[in-house]
C-alpha cells in the first residue's frame, strides 16, 4: 500500500513545488471528517501518493491544483474535483445505496477499488476487491457521508434517547481549534487538520484490514457451510460451521443474495474452549433478539442430566431460558437437539 506519511500543508498561495509533486486542495477554517478522510485516502493512490495538501478557499489557487476536495463547488471526476455542496448535487454510491455522498464518499467511489486492490495485492478486477468495496462502504463510509450531509439514522421526529458524540465524525470535529485558544493561526489549524487526517485515516485502514483479513475469510466459510446444509439434514434448515467464525451477518446477507429457501433455523459450531458443541437459533434479523425458531420451550432453563432426560438425547449441557442457544457434549448430540427442536 502507498505510504501513509502525512503531508506538508500550505495556506493561500503555496510555494513552488517540484513538478513531480502533485497538490490536493481542500478548504481552510473548520474541518470535518469527510475532507480529512478524503485527503488521507486520495494520498493512498498512485496518482496522488505523498501529494501536498493545500488548505485555502481562494478560487484562483484552487483552480491551479491537481485535485480539490470539499470546496470549489464542482464535481468533475475527469478533473479530480470532488465537492458536494453545490446546488443540484445528488451523487450517490450506487449498488443499492441511496445516501448522498460527501467528499470522502466521492474519493472512495472513484479510488476505493484501487486502494483495496493495493492492500490485497491483487488486480482491481479481482472479485474480492468488489466485495470489500461494497462491504466497507456499508460498514464504514456510508455513516461518514450521512453525518456530513445531516441525514438522520432513523426516520422519526422524536428526539434521540441519548447523545452519541463517540463516533468518528464527532471525534474528528473535536480536533478543531477551541474558540478559547488564543492561538488561532493557520499553522496551528493545519497541524490540527493533520491530526484529523491521521485519526480518520487510521480508522479507515483498520476497517479495510479487518475486512480483508477477517470479514472476507469468514464470508467464504459461511458460504461453503450454507451450500453444504442439505448434506447435514434433509430440511436444509440446519447449518454446521466447520470452523468457527463471525457468521451471523454473513448468513443473512448470503441468504438474501442466494435467495435461500428455507432459511436456516439453527447453526451448529464447536466451542473452542470447552470443545462442546453449540446449537444456536438464528435470529429473525441481524438486530433482533427474536429467533426464527427458538429451541423447544420445554427444554429451556434445564441442564445436564435433567435436560438429557427431557430431550431423550445423551450429553446435553444446557438450553438458555430464551431458547436462543443450547449445548451438547458431542456434535451428534447437538445435531440431534437441532433436528428434534425443528419438529417441536
Amino acid at each position: 500500500m502507498a505510504s501513509t506519511k502525512l503531508p506538508a500543508f500550505s495556506t493561500g498561495s503555496p510555494t513552488p513545488s517540484p513538478p513531480a509533486t502533485r497538490r490536493v486542495g481542500t478548504h481552510n477554517g473548520s474541518f470535518h471528517c469527510d475532507e480529512a478522510l478524503g485527503c488521507f485516502m486520495i494520498r493512498l493512490t498512485d496518482k496522488y501518493s505523498n501529494a501536498e495538501i493545500v488548505r485555502t478557499r481562494d478560487p484562483q489557487v484552487l483552480e491551479g491544483l491537481d485535485a480539490v476536495l470539499d470546496v470549489g463547488g464542482v464535481y468533475d471526476p475527469l478533473r479530480d474535483r470532488y465537492d458536494h455542496h453545490q446546488k443540484g448535487f445528488q451523487e450517490v454510491f450506487g449498488h443499492g445505496f441511496s445516501t448522498k455522498l460527501s467528499s470522502a464518499g466521492l474519493v472512495y467511489k472513484h479510488f476505493g477499488k484501487e486502494i483495496i486492490a493495493k492492500e490485497l495485492q491483487v488486480d482491481e478486477g479481482h472479485p474480492d476487491v468488489h466485495r470489500l468495496f461494497l462491504a466497507i462502504y456499508k460498514s464504514f463510509m456510508e455513516a461518514i457521508d450521512a453525518v456530513d450531509n445531516g441525514i438522520n439514522q432513523y426516520e422519526t421526529d422524536k428526539p434521540p434517547r441519548y447523545v452519541n458524540n463517540t463516533h468518528l465524525s464527532s471525534r474528528v470535529g473535536r480536533l478543531n481549534l477551541d474558540w478559547t485558544d488564543p492561538d488561532q493561526s493557520s499553522e496551528k489549524e493545519n497541524a490540527a487538520f493533520q491530526r484529523a487526517m491521521a485519526l480518520a485515516g487510521s480508522e479507515f485502514l483498520d476497517s479495510l484490514r479487518f475486512h480483508a483479513k477477517s470479514w472476507l475469510p469468514a464470508r467464504s466459510i459461511v458460504l461453503e457451510c450454507l451450500s453444504a446444509r442439505w448434506d447435514i439434514d434433509p430440511s436444509g434448515e440446519i447449518m454446521v460451521l466447520n470452523r468457527f467464525c463471525p457468521w451471523k451477518l454473513h448468513l443473512f446477507e448470503l441468504e438474501e443474495e442466494l435467495k435461500s429457501d428455507p432459511p436456516v433455523k439453527y447453526v451448529l459450531y464447536q466451542d473452542e474452549r470447552s470443545k462442546q458443541w453449540r446449537v444456536q437459533a438464528v435470529a429473525v434479523s441481524p438486530d433482533s433478539f427474536e429467533s426464527r425458531k427458538a429451541l423447544a420451550s420445554q427444554w429451556r432453563g434445564l441442564r445436564d442430566e435433567e435436560l438429557s432426560k427431557e430431550t431423550g438425547i445423551p450429553g446435553c449441557v444446557f438450553v438458555h431460558m430464551s431458547g436462543f442457544i443450547g449445548g451438547n457434549q458431542s456434535y451428534e448430540g447437538a445435531l440431534a437437539m437441532a433436528r428434534a427442536s425443528l419438529k417441536l
